[in-house]
């Protein structure tokens, strides 16, 4: 880096230290790309949005703090971009990636090397659970845990706010230590979840990458200049002795972290530690963990204490190098209990990493005469492929710790029996404070729902003072699945990491929910509740299964409703609701005065749409400016007036696991089935996805048998195979219902037969692909074709 660059780059115009409501990666990727030259990346889940947010600012030309613009590259392959990286680096560049899961394990040839040549680097790491039995697309550390041994160092997040702020740590102590470090983060809970944090500055980052480290960085750089012979290979005569030359920089690197936070706190104002303790100063029982969870436990600690309880949690930044004097340091001498929880499952082990660690590091205290404590260790598993782990379950380690026997190599949140290893929790614990505000939002994917509650966590945590949180659950198979959103704001911090159960405000986006899903369970006493119902406001109370109806007269809910379809369909919106419900959200909410709200509203959607046209900006306005006249109070009456009930989750026909397993999944309480419901290798029955009824197309494909011509391209291009075309005997018709459509078939081979087209509306999704595949017109009015959607 050169004087005049750096001095260049000082006076450039650049983002100033401001709060602002994003996601995990965004608030990541703003660090790692301010401070890097150059990214090499390849998508996957949940980190891929690190590298298109990093992507589009180089398209757009944003620079870096040195004045120039980082180059984004996109790989064919993790190991491609690993690879990138590797020679990136060598070339002396300021490098990073971004990965999660099988592409970290896809890394680690390259991760060894870079470690192996002391090369300063922080990637970043979304972490995500490793297909075994099968396939998650969600959350825990076993992708960390598998790469713990490459030699970089890792350090881990627990919020947006610290992931933020970490990937700037990350980065300064790597090019200090020369150790490569992993910054990883919970894939979804964090990666995902918006909330409002304070950015740092250009002259943050600045204050924090020494220069004449980057400097030192780049002399070490391959170079024809100064040439070197670096991956030599080596016989068993010299490897072993060579391998044994960086103890010294893992020895020093603990302390080179705990500098760079000091540095940090000392401009920014935020403590880190290599391990942080929160809790009574005399704690007999401490919970260890890293990531999310560890929020979670700050906050049950802080419930337990003001009860009377005497307990602690420590939660661990800095995981490898794993630092015996910090963790000693950071435990109350007090502690005689110590419970490790691990979002991570090793089979065969005595047990999972973290706890070896912390048994390791309290037997080793006593040869390093640190005097630990004398405490008794159990250690648990939680939180597997983003499995919620509540305060209720965090009370129950708590209540283990305190037993005379307590169970060891537990698991927290599921139903084990099978080896029994599961503590059982309260689950009607609630621990939130009142002054938090909580509302969960039923959507459909692709339906707009989660995009609008982002624009709204936004406006309310940037145009009021209310710290905010967003969490958005989305099915994996994301468009067309259910998105439940979770939006929660208050006065104070919130370190609720995990999902709403008493919500003030409950919203269902989708009617056929309400046939399907227990929504009002989410509803506290007294709530609010918002239904999108293609039904006038006095006719919607007579359409609720009975369950719904008692359910909302037994919390006396305020009942509001609107058919936000017909209006969406009005302003030329389509099927997109979004904005309507998000109007109607804030009309009724309270939380910014309604003039003040539309404005904000009407400011998001310019800046969500601006790439697609002032007409869709303006029809996102005409249904904003229409949605509260359509809305309307819904009066009902003390007891329930219907006597039909909500249907089973799958036909009576279904086979015996269908029964007892999907219906509990289709029905959002899989986390009731315990360990015996499935098979010990994750094989699954066949022919199961027939029976899921999702009935969630808005308009279906109408046949016009007179104007088809018998292509079959319909049947052809269904993504869902909804539509099906048959040619058979007439004497098949005998019997059938005068409504069911049939014409003669075209062809010769089947002379004499009958032909129709079919479509399932229960499984068809509304896509429109048929309507448009579809030849066939009339020629009187060529709008009309052999398919009608309706």
């Amino acid at each position: 880096m050169n004087d005049t660059l750096a001095e260049k780059s000082k006076s450039s115009a650049k983002i100033q230290s401001k709060s602002l409501t994003i996601d995990g990666n965004e608030a990541v990727a703003e660090v790692a790309y301010r401070v890097n030259e150059v990214i090499a990346i390849y998508p996957i889940t949940p980190s891929s949005n690190m590298g298109e947010f990093s992507d589009e600012w180089s398209a757009k030309r944003r620079t870096n703090i040195w004045g120039t613009v980082p180059e984004v590259v996109e790989m064919q392959s993790e190991g491609g971009a690993s690879g990138a990286v590797h020679g990136a680096l060598q070339g002396g560049a300021l490098t990073t990636t971004f990965t999660s899961s099988q592409g970290l394990l896809l890394m680690i040839p390259n991760m060894f090397k870079i470690a192996g040549e002391l090369t300063s680097m922080c990637m970043h790491v979304a972490a995500r659970t490793v297909a075994t039995h099968a396939l998650s697309i969600f959350g825990d550390h076993s992708d960390i845990n598998a790469a713990r041994s490459t030699g970089f160092a890792m350090l881990s997040s627990n919020s947006v706010q610290e992931a933020h702020d970490m990937a700037c740590i990350g980065t300064a102590a790597a090019l200090k230590s020369r150790i490569p470090t992993v910054h990883f983060f919970d894939g979804f809970r964090t990666s995902h979840e918006v909330a409002k944090i304070s950015i740092l500055s250009d002259d943050d980052l600045r204050f924090m990458i020494d220069e004449k480290l980057v400097r030192e960085h780049r002399a070490r750089a391959l170079s024809p200049e100064r040439p070197v012979l670096r991956g030599s290979a080596q016989n068993p005569d010299v490897f072993f002795q060579a391998r044994e030359t960086v103890n010294p920089f893992y020895a020093a690197c603990t302390d080179i972290v705990q500098a760079a936070m000091d540095r940090f706190s000392s401009r920014v104002g935020r403590s880190y530690h290599l391990f942080d303790y929160v809790g009574h100063p005399e704690a007999d029982k401490v919970v260890v963990l890293m990531g999310s969870g560890a929020e979670t436990a700050h906050e049950t600690v802080e419930w337990m204490n003001a009860k009377g309880a005497k307990t602690g949690v420590v939660k661990v930044r800095l995981y490898r190098p794993f630092s015996v004097k910090a963790f000693i340091a950071a435990l109350p001498k007090t502690v005689r209990h110590i419970a490790v929880l691990d979002r991570t499952k090793e089979p065969g082990a005595v047990g999972e990493p973290l706890y070896q660690d912390v048994v390791t590091a309290l037997s080793e205290a006593k040869t390093l005469g640190l005097n630990p404590p004398d405490c008794r260790v159990i250690g648990g598993r939680y939180g597997l492929s983003s499995k919620e782990f509540t305060p209720a379950m965090i009370k129950s380690v708590f209540d283990e710790l305190g037993k005379p026997q307590p169970k060891n190599h537990f698991t927290c949140g599921i139903i084990d029996d099978v080896s029994h290893t599961s503590l059982d929790w309260d689950r009607d614990l609630d621990i939130e404070a009142d002054d938090v505000n909580r509302s969960v939002f039923f959507g459909l994917g692709a339906d707009g729902t989660v995009g609008a509650n982002k624009n709204s966590i936004k406006i309310i945590g940037e145009e009021t003072p209310q710290n905010a949180q967003g969490y958005f659950v989305y099915d994996s198979k994301k468009s067309g699945a259910m998105t439940i959103s979770h939006l929660r704001f208050g006065p104070k911090p919130i370190r609720s990491i995990y999902l709403i159960k008493r919500a003030s405000f409950v919203a269902c986006h989708f009617f056929p929910f309400m046939e399907k899903l227990d929504v009002i369970g989410y509803a506290a006493p007294g709530a609010v509740f918002l239904l999108n119902a293609p039904y006038a406001a006095d006719k919607v109370w007579d359409t609720l299964p009975y369950e719904v109806q008692e359910a909302i007269i037994a919390k006396k809910l305020k009942f509001y409703s609107i058919d936000a379809a017909s209006v969406a369909e009005e302003a030329g919106m389509g099927r997109r609701i979004n904005t309507i419900m998000q109007t109607c959200f804030f009309a009724i909410s309270g939380v910014l005065p309604r003039e003040e709200a539309i404005a904000r509203i009407k400011g998001a959607i310019e800046k969500t749409y601006s790439k697609a046209g002032q007409k869709v900006i303006d029809a996102n306005f005409k249904a904003v400016d229409s949605a509260l006249a359509h809305m309307h109070e819904v009066k009902y009456p003390a007891k329930p007036t219907t006597q039909r009930r909500r249907p089973p989750a799958v036909s009576s026909l279904a086979p015996d696991f269908v029964k007892k397993v999907t219906s509990v999944m289709l029905s959002n309480k899989g986390d009731t089935l315990p360990v015996s419901a499935f098979s010990v290798d994750g094989t699954w029955p066949l022919s199961t996805s027939q029976w899921e009824k999702r009935s969630i197309a808005l308009s279906v494909p109408v046949w016009d048998e007179k104007l088809c011509i018998q292509c079959n391209k319909c049947s052809l291009v269904c993504p869902h195979a909804a539509i099906r075309s048959k040619a058979y005997d007439p004497k098949l018709l005998e019997g059938a219902p005068k409504t069911f459509k049939s014409t003669d078939y075209k062809g010769a081979e089947f002379k004499g037969w009958k032909f129709t087209v079919q479509n399932a509306p229960e499984d068809c999704t509304g896509c429109t692909v048929c309507w448009q595949v579809c030849p066939a017109k009339d020629k009187a009015d060529a709008s009309r074709k052999a398919l009608t959607m309706k």
